[in-house]
């Protein structure tokens, strides 16, 4: 190689990571609110439908989860593995109504509002009409409940006080500690895990110390090319 294309070489390398460091996550915006899941086969899954539509079968199990997201692919799940059978044990079955398992997690002090704790995650079980929504078993043991002028629920049982989806800035900044677990108590990067948020970030990482290599292996061509 001759001194020229190397030193073109080089300076291509350096540009590449020049313009890898700009472009490093600062911290994506994301929205906090409230998710909505459903537990299938001992893990959760996003809902498709919205509580208000969503009507369950006797012995379902369904789930809310607050925290800060950027979308439903890197939305919280609910923690803990508590089944129907646990839920309701103590609530019969009853001819005319169906029961539904209410996961409740308020999620964690790094996601709430500013000013606020969240309460303890809760279970409950719901007994209503067969043709109840969701929405109907949440608000028969979970009220106050809150929603925006959109219908998008904002507070289950009072909480958060204020704010309804609002967007946070530096969703990907949040520390390890404050990154929720998923049914096993590991920190998920997709199926039945947690956030995930670090895929981004670690994928940034890998390919910033490639294109350091590069640079570093044009550097000793150069120099090579100089003693040769």
């Amino acid at each position: 190689m001759t001194r020229r294309a190397t030193t073109l070489l080089l300076t291509g390398v350096l540009t590449a990571l020049l313009c890898a460091l700009a472009a490093a996550p600062a911290g994506a915006a994301g929205y906090r609110y409230w998710s909505f899941w459903e537990r299938t086969g001992g893990g959760w899954a996003y809902a498709t439908q919205g509580p208000a539509t969503s009507r369950p079968a006797d012995g379902s199990v369904q789930g809310f989860r607050f925290a800060v997201s950027q979308d439903s692919a890197d939305a919280s799940r609910p923690r803990g593995t508590a089944s129907f059978a646990e839920v309701c044990a103590g609530t019969p079955a009853r001819a005319g109504s169906k029961r539904v398992a209410l996961v409740i997690d308020f999620g964690t002090a790094a996601d709430a509002p500013g000013g606020e704790m969240p309460p303890a995650a809760r279970t409950a079980c719901a007994r209503v009409d067969e043709d109840a929504s969701t929405a109907e078993a949440l608000a028969a043991v979970a009220k106050p409940l809150r929603y925006d002028t959109n219908a998008l629920l904002c507070a289950i049982a009072g909480y958060p006080k204020r704010g309804c989806g609002e967007q946070v800035a530096g969703t990907a900044e949040r520390t390890p500690a404050a990154a929720p677990k998923d049914d096993k108590g590991a920190e998920g990067a997709g199926g039945d895990g947690g956030d995930g948020g670090d895929g981004p970030r670690l994928a940034w990482y890998a390919g910033a110390a490639a294109v350091a290599a590069l640079a570093a292996a044009a550097v000793w061509q150069s120099r090579r090319n100089r003693h040769d």
